[in-house]
């Protein structure tokens, strides 16, 4: 008998957005919804802390964090990082900017960053690398 196909690594998930623009912020939770995946959405690292430290006290913690590397006048995603791997060292983080040339996105992984999705969005890249962190845990 054939087995029945396994569920998509995505279904289910939760993930936090970080991004000081609304409308990316928008793009990404509608992408993220269309995968079945559960988007919350906040502009800047302070926030994401917040909502990231509160979901774990709830027993809901996100599967998956996206941090817009450059946030003006706010904490960004180099910063946020750091402060999520001391709260949670297996935090799934994945990389997000515009910036090609940022240390960070040639190197995310030195950074404690499980992948990278570069700006604009394109939804098949970026479901891409948010399923391949879900499944293996980096991309």
């Amino acid at each position: 008998p054939a087995n029945p196909a396994p569920a998509p690594a995505a279904a289910g998930a939760r993930a936090l957005i970080m991004d000081d623009d609304p409308d990316i912020r928008r793009v990404a939770a509608a992408f993220l919804r269309r995968a079945g995946i559960d988007p919350v959405a906040v502009n800047d690292g302070a926030a994401a802390l917040e909502a990231y430290r509160q979901a774990r006290d709830e027993g809901r913690p996100f599967d998956v964090v996206i941090l817009d590397l450059t946030v003006p006048g706010g904490m960004g995603g180099r910063e946020t990082i750091e402060h999520l791997l001391r709260l949670d060292p297996e935090v799934k983080a994945i990389v997000s900017s515009g910036y090609s040339t940022e240390a960070v996105m040639a190197d995310h992984r030195a950074f404690g960053f499980r992948g990278v999705i570069a700006k604009p969005y394109v939804i098949a890249d970026f479901l891409r690398v948010v399923r391949s962190v879900l499944q293996k845990g980096q991309s």
